[in-house]
């Protein structure tokens, strides 16, 4: 049978809408994430508005700070999830308990566990299975792509330094800890040329005066409300240790947005680029 030009573009143009459509009726339209760097995907990949709450974790970009949070804490309760009846919730491997995981198949509520590895390769992996789960594909391949010309490009104009960073993750003086290696943070010192002061260990382990004093970091980074509940660059000065390091004696005290540089997500130029301008 012979299909005239006009007909096969017709027939061509009604199958693109009739899949166009059938995706979009199987896109979630009710999100929770679980996980600052997961909402910083999906924001990227234009699907904010389907994100009904999330958790402590998330609050960037700004609007999201104004979102419902599922916990007043870390910890997930299955009811606070499900009272916002979502079609897809979004969390961090590991971090999402056997016990809720068993609780939200018993409801039929579709989860997805997604894997972050600090380095470039594990981010491409986490925005395209990000970008799967809401049905953006397309969109998360070319976002996961920009992000990787964005980091090589940096990249090519980081100098290796041999200053070494501590980080010190704190609430008041009572509750520091530091960044050892395969942390997100270990990970964004690396990648802005610098050294990690803090070698033998990995994730965090609670601070101490002998195991500042021993790695003698050139610089001491803090988030923000970490800076500011120790007193400030001040406070820490006077802490036991601290001017008998090089950061001490150069009155090298520096902080960051906490979700910026711990995220390790979309914005990751941006946190390597700000790090190497507050220690350089």
């Amino acid at each position: 049978m012979k299909t005239y030009p006009l007909l096969r573009t017709i027939l061509l143009l009604m199958t693109f809408m009739s899949l166009s459509f059938s995706s979009q009726a199987n896109a979630p339209k009710r999100i929770i994430s679980l996980g600052g760097a997961i909402t910083e995907v999906l924001d990227g990949l234009g699907v904010g508005k389907q994100i009904v709450a999330v958790d402590l974790t998330s609050d960037y970009p700004a609007y999201v700070s104004q979102l419902p949070k599922v916990s007043k804490n870390r910890s997930v309760t299955i009811e606070a999830v499900s009272s916002f009846r979502p079609d897809l919730v979004l969390a961090l491997k590991g971090e999402l308990s056997a016990d809720i995981q068993a609780q939200l198949k018993k409801l039929k509520i579709p989860f997805v566990l997604v894997t972050q590895e600090f380095s470039s390769a594990g981010l491409q992996s986490f925005i395209k299975t990000i970008a799967k789960a809401v049905d953006q594909e397309q969109q998360g391949t070319a976002l996961a792509n920009k992000l990787s010309q964005d980091l090589s490009n940096l990249a090519k104009k980081t100098k290796q330094s041999s200053q070494k960073i501590l980080f010190i993750y704190a609430r008041g003086a009572g509750h520091m800890s530091v960044a050892g290696q395969s942390t997100s943070i270990d990970a964004v010192i690396k990648e802005a040329g610098f050294q990690n002061a803090m070698k033998g260990f990995t994730g965090f382990k609670t601070y101490n005066t002998e195991a500042l004093v021993a790695a003698n970091p050139d610089v001491i980074l803090l988030f923000n409300f970490g800076i500011s509940s120790l007193g400030g660059s001040e406070g820490i000065q006077q802490m036991p240790g601290v001017k008998l390091t090089n950061a001490g004696k150069n009155h090298k005290i520096i902080s960051m947005d906490a979700t910026l540089l711990n995220n390790y997500s979309l914005r990751l130029p941006e946190a390597i680029a700000k790090l190497q301008d507050l220690v350089l």
